[in-house]
């Protein structure tokens, strides 16, 4: 089996620390550590590791960074034919700091100077032998056509939906799964008055796809698949960094779709495999196997 994945790729320089400061103070660090991240490129990491073959599609500038970003995909068998490095340019680079004991964390990024991925510059043969497509909508232009490709070769297609960004709306009404955040839920509804979960859900049926969750953080997911909606509880693990966890359970629930399981049962692995990934700082250093999400799942019956 084999996924594609075109989005978004970054630097992660992560720190622990005790507590958030004031402004003007100083704050020692407890621990640091520097990874790649990114949403499309940690859930393609978290599928390699799961057995998938998976290749990746995106920018980097020619900087330090960008080098970075693309050893760390090399280092997890991802294949990185179609990440393109631009001249002269600099890459997606983060600054993460995670509070110990909540693994609650403030991100600082900055977005590439590069442009974005043009829809003439993925390949045509992008597809081929592929069984999954996953986007994350950041590169319009090229992320519609890669969409478009997808559905004429009847390719299932995943939308991680972060954020409202500009199509996200169109785009999320050609894919077959849409995967989002809290952050995109409420901007659904404006961010007005208290959030309902459910009724963003039930909203988000109208972009016509087969399947749409929304995650929650600790509060678990809810999905709908039809008529059908539910809630999969969250899985209780010692917390060090959240980092990265959205996008691990991209890969999970992608990894449940491509076995055929039921809806059910693979957000439920998915909410395993980003669970176990919390437990380690950074966004894939903690990543599980898949015999680790398995005897994690029995053991949590």
């Amino acid at each position: 089996m084999k996924v594609a994945g075109l989005g978004q790729c970054s630097l992660d320089n992560l720190f622990i620390i005790d507590s958030f400061p004031k402004p003007d103070t100083k704050k020692e660090v407890i621990d640091w550590t520097t990874a790649g991240g990114g949403p499309v490129a940690t859930a393609l990491v978290g599928l390699s590791r799961l057995g998938i073959d998976c290749s990746f599609y995106g920018i980097t500038g020619d900087d330090e960074a960008g080098k970075k970003i693309a050893d760390s995909l090399k280092a997890e068998d991802v294949d990185i034919k179609g990440l393109i490095v631009r001249p002269q340019s600099c890459s997606q680079v983060a600054f993460i700091a995670v509070e110990k004991g909540s693994g609650r964390r403030t991100i600082f990024w900055k977005r590439p100077s590069a442009a974005p991925l043009k829809p003439e510059e993925v390949p045509g043969d992008f597809l081929d032998n592929t069984d999954f497509l996953l986007i994350d909508g950041l590169m319009t232009a090229a992320s519609f056509h890669a969409v478009r490709k997808a559905r004429e070769q009847n390719i299932p297609v995943m939308l991680d939906a972060g954020s409202m960004r500009e199509g996200m709306i169109e785009l999320a009404g050609l894919c077959d799964y849409v995967v989002a955040s809290e952050e995109f839920g409420r901007e659904l509804f404006g961010n007005s008055g208290t959030f309902d979960a459910e009724a963003a859900v039930r909203h988000m049926c109208s972009f016509g796809a087969r399947a749409s969750t929304i995650t929650l953080g600790d509060r678990g997911s809810i999905t709908i698949a039809g008529d059908e909606v539910f809630r999969t509880p969250a899985f209780r693990v010692k917390v060090v960094d959240t980092t990265g966890a959205g996008d691990v359970f991209h890969g999970g629930y992608i990894f449940g779709l491509l076995k055929k399981w039921d809806i059910k049962d693979v957000v439920r692995f998915a909410s395993a495999f980003a669970a176990l990934k919390c437990r380690q700082l950074g966004g894939r250093a903690g990543i599980p196997t898949l015999r680790e999400t398995e005897d994690f799942l029995s053991a949590h019956v």
